[in-house]
Parts: structure tokens; C-alpha cells; sequence
């Protein structure tokens, strides 16, 4: 809860130092880095033993007149083993890189407020690294899956090129996870149904979005 209420001040500070005078961004090209919290939400497993610390996405985007956008990218994302919920200690975690294509449609409703909603799809490498890993000679375990996210980015404008945003997405990652992925030979007392359910999460965060070709300021016009 901590982190969240920092990210809204963050919010909160931007909005201060935006320009008084309206801005009109009417999309094209464009840039945008995501940075968010990953939330593990559905397989329980995961949910428990895993613990994210970061995901990250810097992709380009295009949108055509008439809101619909097309972009290309690579996510990241780190979930560190949360040793305080193992019977033994064990470090390491679990890094996933993935490309992904994005189809959405973008769109300003007024002068400083719009809207991008779109669906990330694409392919990724999840390799999971620990000291047991390790000590049983492998040194790291690799997945390759599907990528899976919806997204909705709330978008206010800072000038007539620059746009920042609050990002909510849902990566879907296409492999189920268990104790053994990380190299610890037990359930833990989890059955197997919940390691057969997809891992999932709740991203929220912040990005940024230059826009490549910018308008006037209406108070310029």
C-alpha cells in the first residue's frame, strides 16, 4: 500500500507541474515506457511463493486517425522467491522476457485527457534462477509460452509531445508454476489443480509516451 500511495503522489506532482494552458496531441507516431508492480492473482502457488518487484515495457506504437493503433515491443518482467514462505531458504528468482504486438485504440477526449486500450500478444522466456537450482547442477529452468495482456492506459497530456499515464494490464503468461520450478521437490501441500491454473497478474503503474507528432498548443492557435 506503501508503493501505491508513493505512485499517486508521483501523479499528483506531475499534474502540478503540467502547463496551465491547454495542449491538443492528436496521436501518430509514438514512444512509451511502462513501468508497473506485478501482482500475482491467480495461481495461488505463485501467488504465495513468488513476490514481483517490477515489469517493464518500452514499446513503439501508431495510430491512425481513426483511434485504432498498432505497436511492437518487449516486456520484462522479475518475481523474486519470497523466502519467508518456504521451509527452507532459498534465493533466486524468476526473470521473463517477451516480444509482443499491440493492437488498441487510442483516443483524447478533451485537450489533456485520453484513453489507450489495447491487447499485448506475443511470445516469452521465463528462466527461474535459485541456489538450489543450483546445488542440484542446473542453473537455471526455462519456459517458453504464450504472452497475454489487455491493458488500459489513462493518458494526461504535460505539452503538445509528451503524455504521462496510469497503466493497469493483465499478463497472462502462458505456464503453470510449482515448487519444483524453482527446485524445491515438494507440493508444499498444494494440489494439483492449483498448479495447473495459468500464471496471471495485475499490473498497475505508471508510463510515459512521447508523441513523435505533436499539435499547437490551443492557447497558440
Amino acid at each position: 500500500m506503501r508503493l501505491f500511495r508513493r505512485q499517486f503522489l508521483i501523479v499528483g506532482f506531475l499534474l502540478s507541474t503540467m502547463h496551465f494552458f491547454a495542449q491538443k496531441i492528436d496521436p501518430d507516431d509514438s514512444f512509451t515506457f511502462e513501468l508497473c508492480l506485478p501482482n500475482s492473482f491467480v495461481n495461488k502457488p505463485y501467488k504465495t511463493i513468488m513476490q514481483g518487484l517490477v515489469s517493464a515495457s518500452p514499446y513503439y506504437q501508431y495510430s491512425l486517425k481513426s483511434g485504432i493503433s498498432f505497436g511492437v515491443g518487449v516486456h520484462y518482467s522479475y518475481f523474486a522467491i519470497n523466502e519467508f514462505r518456504m521451509p527452507v531458504k532459498v534465493f533466486g528468482g524468476i526473470h521473463t522476457g517477451a516480444a509482443f504486438l499491440k493492437l488498441g485504440h487510442e483516443k483524447f477526449w478533451t485537450e489533456r485527457f485520453g484513453t489507450d486500450i489495447g491487447c499485448k500478444f506475443g511470445y516469452l522466456q521465463s528462466f527461474a534462477v535459485s541456489d538450489l537450482l543450483r546445488s542440484q547442477g542446473n542453473l537455471f529452468n526455462q519456459t517458453e509460452a504464450l504472452f497475454l495482456e489487455p491493458t488500459i492506459g489513462f493518458v494526461l497530456t504535460a505539452d503538445v509531445n509528451s503524455s504521462y499515464r496510469l497503466t493497469v494490464g493483465y499478463p497472462i503468461y502462458g505456464y503453470t508454476f510449482t515448487p519444483w520450478t524453482i527446485g524445491y521437490d515438494s507440493t508444499l501441500g498444494y494440489s494439483e489443480s492449483e498448479f495447473s491454473k495459468t500464471s496471471s497478474f495485475l499490473n498497475v503503474g505508471f508510463a510515459y509516451t512521447f508523441y513523435f507528432n505533436g499539435k499547437k498548443s490551443s492557447a497558440e492557435d
